[in-house]
């Protein structure tokens, strides 16, 4: 039972160690443009933001939706300025890639990921 507690304890410490640091894309994916044009992007994206995103991030990108408050770390606010002065290529990485609760999403096109790195800089406007 103890040799439990201990586990448990060490695995919750790691866990909250790894949530601590700092998320970054590697330097290959720093210098990507994206592809996308901005309008049709714009909208494929808000559609897909919806369907997918919203949950944990809430509707206006905030780290605030519904299942947020269960998870930890917290979803990150998309409309912080860490996030918006990401370059495209570093947003695509990390939507392709995923990391803790937020899950890779290779399963969308890459037209559809680079929608919504467009959707999500439209967001840092509606503060």
């Amino acid at each position: 039972m103890k040799r439990a507690i201990v586990t448990v304890a060490m695995l919750v410490w790691v866990s909250m160690a790894m949530a601590a640091v700092e998320w970054k894309a590697p330097a290959s994916a720093k210098a990507i443009k994206n592809p996308v044009e901005k309008a049709s992007g714009l909208k494929v994206g808000q559609s897909l933001f919806q369907e997918n995103c919203v949950i944990c991030h809430g509707k206006g990108g905030k780290g605030d939706g519904e299942a947020a408050a269960a998870m930890n770390p917290k979803p990150k606010s998309l409309i912080s300025q860490a996030v918006q002065l990401q370059t495209d290529g570093e947003i695509f990485w990390k939507i392709s890639e995923g990391r803790d609760a937020m899950p890779p999403w290779k399963n969308l096109s890459e037209k559809e990921r680079w929608s919504l790195v467009i959707y999500l800089r439209s967001l840092a406007g509606k503060k």
